[in-house]
């Protein structure tokens, strides 16, 4: 009993996690078992969310089915791109380049900044009075 061929890719960025599957199929994309339309709200998060097939011209030959939690909405969405990237790389390796000249394989590393003692938040201090 053979399998359809499906990729995995990891997607992260801030506090989200994307587990992201592709699938041979016709180009749904289908979010926490809901559809992107239903799933984002904006136009440009569902725009981010397709880069990657967009650019490697796949945007009608894969099913992506993704699992995302954590953070916010855009987060997820740069999560569930960055997951569809790795995933296509696992697909077919000559689409690395491009996807590495986009930026899609690269985490963004920028996260939250932790607390400080002494400080109300990561560099907000007390307010300041003389008297």
């Amino acid at each position: 009993m053979a399998k359809a061929a499906r990729y995995y890719g990891t997607g992260r960025r801030k506090k989200s996690i994307a587990r992201v599957y592709l699938a041979p199929g016709t180009g749904k994309i289908t979010i926490n078992k809901r559809d992107i339309d239903e799933y984002f709200g904006l136009e440009t998060l569902k725009v981010i969310v397709r880069q990657p097939l967009v650019a490697t011209e796949n945007a009608d030959k894969f099913d992506v089915m993704v699992n995302v939690h954590g953070g916010g909405t855009t987060g997820q969405a740069g999560a569930i791109r960055h997951g569809i990237a790795r995933a296509l790389c696992q697909a077919d390796a000559d689409y690395r380049p491009v996807l590495k000249k986009e930026g899609f394989l690269t985490r963004d590393p920028r996260m939250k900044e932790r607390k400080k003692y002494g400080l109300k938040a990561a560099r907000r201090a007390p307010q300041f009075s003389k008297r």
